[in-house]
């Protein structure tokens, strides 16, 4: 039988919690009001879960997740919060949280959720998963801007400042218009750039200098 530790300074919640999950057939070891209590609680009682609201009057969640980390072999834990947004999830994540749910979540889904961070397992709700991975997206486009800004940095300035203009869509005779040279010219520096990039088009030179960033950025790469 999954055992749960309950952490919260407010006694209704606490006493809803630990009976939505001892109707799912989770042993509540015992219950906690504030994160100051957790490290002694857990010695004690040695749960599988700890359940730990975020927002407690002495010792927050965050740095009660946080001291438990330390610990060798700690219980998984849920982070809980009445008001959380996309900082206050990866905050608890990065603490060592192995789950994030809003108290109000659908009974069944918090019992759900206990049984499957107990087994090794992640448990988010919806919102906390959108967080998560509006999180995950943000750090891949930073990953691809990064690595299409170090290759431009392969070019010549000038190489850069021409391929600068492509995803704006101007000719060649307009880039060299924008740029004080020849159409042969740009035509030229084009060609270096792609060989260089080992790119075939001006289409794909558009893309990576577009996930570059901005112009001035590309021109400074």
């Amino acid at each position: 039988m999954t055992r749960a530790l309950v952490v919260d300074d407010d006694s209704l919640v606490r006493r809803l919690l630990t009976s939505i999950l001892t109707s799912q057939g989770i042993d509540v070891v015992g219950e906690e009001t504030d994160g100051d209590e957790v490290i002694d609680a857990v010695n004690a009682h040695h749960p599988d879960v700890v359940l730990m609201d975020l927002h407690m009057a002495r010792v927050g969640g965050l740095a009660a997740i946080a001291e438990l980390q330390r610990r060798p072999n700690p219980p998984a834990v849920i982070a809980l919060t009445s008001f959380g947004n996309d900082d206050t999830v990866l905050a608890a994540l990065r603490a060592g949280a192995k789950g994030f749910l809003a108290k109000d979540a659908d009974p069944h889904h918090i019992a759900g959720a206990v049984e499957r961070v107990a087994a090794g397992d992640g448990a988010l709700d919806p919102v906390s998963a959108g967080a998560a991975i509006r999180h995950l997206a943000h750090a891949f486009d930073d990953q691809r801007q990064a690595r299409a800004h170090d290759a431009l940095a392969a070019l010549t300035d000038r190489e850069r400042e021409v391929a600068a203009l492509v995803p704006s869509g101007l000719s060649n005779a307009e880039i060299g218009a924008q740029t004080y040279c020849s159409e042969s010219t740009v035509k030229a520096h084009l060609s270096r750039a792609m060989a260089k990039l080992g790119i075939a088009s001006r289409t794909q030179l558009a893309v990576l200098v577009d996930r570059a960033g901005h112009p001035t950025d590309v021109m400074g790469a």
